[in-house]
């Protein structure tokens, strides 16, 4: 969006207006009718000219005095290639309006510095869908999303292609890494290095030795995986223990990952068959219908 022409607010839904409007209401005036106000570098320029008029200044001062304009006309920039990358992700229902003022202070204040577009394009995600949902997001995602190296988001997005839907109502999605030794996991990169690292920012929980599970689930559970569905009979009538594998998204990771775009793990969905079988498990498959 670098050198788009002006953002015109009668061009704009009216989702994407008042999101506009409590950005500009939250971080300080971002955003100013029919455009987008490049704010931090203008109110700089002004400084420096009072500066020049009423003393003189040195070199050194100088010299900051440039070092601060350039480093806020970036952060000025980044804030709005983010903000507009949001607004044609908002819905027609979107309440951007409900958006907590300190959400979004501390939303743009952790992504000001962000300069890699695809990481811009996560964040825009991020802004949008809590804009489309108040609350989906908490302030420690946000937090946490700072942390996050385009490397760390690309392994997250695939480690989310591993993940099936597990439950109706308010699913769990959860990767489905069996064994972080086979395969089908080391050929994509989800080494157990990799998976520590993702671990270590607060993504999610590694378990090699037992892994994770879930008691006291009934007879038949369903699952999904990129539309293709799986009803599976565990062996007891009540109070059956479901495995989830060695990988468990933390809070964090589950929020992340309603805005990732993964891709189905070509071979997963036979693998995973398979094991339950070999664990004496019976699926009932019904699969997705292919893409036209």
């Amino acid at each position: 969006m670098s050198g788009s022409p002006l953002i015109k607010l009668d061009e704009l839904t009216k989702p994407a207006t008042v999101l506009i409007e409590k950005i500009s209401d939250a971080v300080g005036g971002v955003f100013k009718p029919y455009q987008i106000v490049r704010v931090a570098k203008a109110e700089a320029e002004a400084d420096q000219i009072r500066a020049y008029s009423a003393i003189e200044i040195t070199d050194l001062q100088r010299r900051a005095m440039h070092r601060f304009l350039v480093e806020e006309g970036k952060k000025q920039s980044n804030i709005e290639e983010i903000a507009g990358r949001a607004l044609p992700l908002l819905n027609e229902d979107s309440k951007p309006q409900d958006v907590n003022d300190d959400w979004i202070a501390n939303f743009f204040g952790n992504c000001r510095i962000v300069s890699d577009v695809e990481m811009q394009q996560l964040w825009a995600r991020v802004l949008a869908a809590e804009a489309n949902g108040p609350g989906t997001f908490s302030r420690r995602t946000v937090n946490l999303l700072s942390d996050l190296e385009r490397r760390d988001a690309e392994l997250f997005e695939i480690l989310c292609s591993f993940g099936w839907v597990y439950g109706e109502g308010v699913p769990l999605l959860f990767p489905f890494v069996l064994d972080v030794r086979d395969k089908i996991y080391s050929e994509t990169g989800l080494f157990y290095s990799n998976l520590s690292n993702l671990e270590s920012l607060g993504l999610l929980q590694l378990n090699l030795l037992s892994g994770f599970s879930m008691r006291n689930q009934p007879k038949h559970v369903s699952l999904s995986y990129f539309g293709s569905s799986v009803q599976l009979t565990l062996p007891n009538v009540e109070n059956n223990v479901f495995q989830l594998g060695q990988v468990l998204l933390t809070q964090a990771g589950q929020e992340l990952a309603r805005v990732c775009t993964p891709q189905p793990i070509e071979g997963l969905f036979e693998y995973v068959l398979k094991r339950w079988e070999e664990g004496r498990l019976t699926p009932e498959v019904r699969r997705a219908p292919p893409a036209p």
